[in-house]
């Protein structure tokens, strides 16, 4: 009688491996999963459907419709190639590209660019370079991350307008800053989190690097380029993560500073595409943003280890 009370007594027993006075946190935790990956999984199940099977709201699609992806690229104008031949040799000519997918890449390349281009020496002087009021300067300029982004955006537009003015008053329409490129790259070359991020971690390259380079007969911009930038991969490639989303993600800023589709990004074709083209055509409308979404998951997966090691490495000296 002893011996089946034991065994029972042990059959019962929890497996040693698991900790069950976690499995609240546990379920949390899936659930949180499920919330936050669900509609993601959805929408890419959806894209591969007929109308009539997102209508029955199934989980995945009876077979799979890859040309629901070739349609919604077609009828949002994401991109459109058009190759300009001879007629009598049927030599190549030309490549004319165009479509919401084609400007967002353009914005986003000038933007990222431009950012690093500003962000870098502007986050090497705060930390790196001695001048007088430097630490004043820098609080002022962090400062503005407390203004949110919306009361912004009217100043920022007339600035545009003005700086617009001046330019093409001075170069001809081909300095035009409203309705092309300037208006919607130029005001986010300065972030104020990309210089606050690449500060606090040029602040922690050991200043006897710098003292070596200086008796080598480095200066500043020399020690930067052969020194820290090889040393702050890291950061860089947070930084050209974070502004490719935004500049990729940016809605309400370009449908302000333009005013048809020549330079308007993917997230406006999107939109019309959404609410104004296909009002019915779910199946395409969850193509459309699966094709949207898919440049910034291949970045993020090729730059993932480079962004969480940027986000980690960099501290908080002040």
């Amino acid at each position: 009688m002893a011996e089946s009370t034991r065994n029972l007594s042990s059959i019962a027993k929890p497996p040693s491996g698991f900790d069950w006075s976690k499995l609240g946190i546990y379920t949390v935790l899936f659930a949180g999963v499920i919330v936050a990956v669900g509609p993601f999984l959805w929408m890419i199940s959806a894209s591969f459907m007929t109308l009539s099977e997102v209508s029955l709201t199934r989980l995945l699609p009876e077979n799979l419709l890859w040309e629901n992806y070739s349609t919604a690229l077609r009828r949002a104008n994401f991109l459109d190639i058009e190759l300009v031949t001879d007629p009598v040799t049927g030599i190549l000519q030309s490549i004319s590209v165009s479509g919401y997918l084609w400007n967002s890449l353009r914005i986003t390349l000038i933007s990222v660019v431009g950012s690093l281009a500003v962000c870098i020496p502007a986050a090497y002087a705060f930390a790196r370079m001695n001048f007088v009021g430097r630490n004043v300067i820098f609080a002022l300029f962090l400062s503005t991350m407390m203004i949110p982004g919306i009361v912004m955006l009217i100043p920022h537009l007339l600035t545009v307008i003005w700086l617009g003015r001046l330019s093409e008053s001075l170069f001809g329409p081909a300095g035009a800053w409203f309705n092309n490129w300037p208006s919607l790259t130029v005001p986010f070359f300065a972030s104020v989190f990309n210089i606050f991020l690449l500060r606090q971690f040029f602040l922690q390259i050991p200043n006897d690097l710098w003292d070596a380079a200086r008796i080598d007969g480095a200066g500043h911009p020399r020690f930067l380029r052969s020194v820290v930038l090889p040393l702050s991969k890291a950061p860089i490639m947070t930084i050209i993560t974070l502004g490719f989303i935004g500049s990729w993600n940016a809605l309400m800023w370009p449908l302000l500073v333009t005013i048809n589709d020549d330079w308007r990004p993917i997230a406006v074709g999107l939109a019309n595409f959404v609410t104004a083209d296909t009002p019915g055509d779910l199946n395409l409308q969850m193509a459309a943003s699966v094709i949207t979404v898919i440049p910034i998951l291949i970045l993020y997966f090729l730059a993932q280890k480079q962004f969480t090691e940027g986000i980690a490495q960099t501290g908080i000296r002040g």
